[in-house]
Parts: C-alpha cells; sequence; structure tokens
C-alpha cells in the first residue's frame, strides 16, 4: 500500500492542491494501518493487540480521509467529468458505488472501534482491521483509477 501510494504522490504531486494533501492523509493512514496491525520492523510487538490510542488515532484520521474524498476529491473529479466527457463521467460511475463499498466497510470499523478502551477484550478486532486493509487496498485501486483517469484526460 505504501508504495502504491508513493507512485501516486510521484504521479499526480503537486498537480492539485485538495489531491496533494488528500494522498498525504492516505500515507498517514497506511503509516497507522500498519503500526496497528503490528507490521512495524522498528518496534517490537509485546501484545498481541494495540493500544486503544492507536486505534482511535487511526479511526480519526480514517474518517478524515473518508471525508476529503467523498466532499472535495470526488467532488472535483465529478465536475470534471460532467465537463470533459461522456466516457469520464461513465468510469465515475461505476466507480463510486465500488468506492461506496469500501466506505461503509470503513465506517462499520469506525463505529465498533473508535471509542475502544483499554478494558475492551477486542475480540474479532485481527479479521476486522483484515478486512479493513483489504477494503483500503481496493479502495486506493479505485481512487487512482479516477484521479489518473482525471489527468490522463483533462488537463486543460
Amino acid at each position: 500500500m505504501l508504495k502504491r501510494v508513493e507512485k501516486a504522490q510521484q504521479k499526480w504531486g503537486g498537480s492539485h492542491t485538495v489531491i496533494d494533501n488528500w494522498l498525504n492523509e492516505r500515507q498517514e493512514l497506511i503509516v497507522l494501518y500498519c503500526k496497528i496491525a503490528g507490521f512495524s520492523p522498528y518496534e517490537k510487538k509485546d501484545q498481541s493487540l494495540p493500544e486503544p490510542s492507536q486505534i482511535q488515532v487511526f479511526c480519526q484520521i480514517l474518517m478524515d480521509y473518508l471525508s476529503a474524498g467523498h466532499f472535495e476529491v470526488y467532488d472535483d473529479i465529478a465536475k470534471a467529468c460532467e465537463k470533459k466527457g461522456l466516457e469520464s463521467q461513465q468510469l465515475a460511475n461505476t466507480i463510486y458505488p465500488r468506492i461506496s463499498d469500501t466506505t461503509d466497510i470503513a465506517l462499520d470499523f469506525n463505529d465498533k472501534y473508535a471509542e475502544v478502551d483499554a478494558e475492551d477484550l477486542l475480540e474479532g478486532f485481527d479479521n476486522d482491521l483484515s478486512v479493513m486493509g483489504e477494503a483500503l487496498e481496493a479502495r486506493f485501486a479505485l481512487e487512482d483509477e479516477l484521479i489518473d483517469n482525471l489527468f490522463s484526460n483533462h488537463t486543460d
């Protein structure tokens, strides 16, 4: 996932402030995901589950990322697609529902874990986190397809 965001930043970075900020948030989200999943090579995990505060921060960044997509980036892309061509608009219309499916998974994860505390047992957390990771991977690929289409076909 980190390689994907690095490629996206290299390809589209500097072309649009909203997208730059969004890709930076994506990178932060991935780093937090890896941290709570225990993928960090720099920290030893003495416990099997992350600290509740780490999960809460991840959930907050996740909601920020989703909001930026839905209320800033997708809106810009939709407007550009409307102006520039039916083919792009059709692509957006087929991708948005698939992105929406990943939003539902993210919202469910947030509802379940955003207010977790140290006393919670976090049953099913590993499985839910795995599902969240798969949803993020799918979402990022779909978003990249939209952004690539926008910049490939709509630069003035």
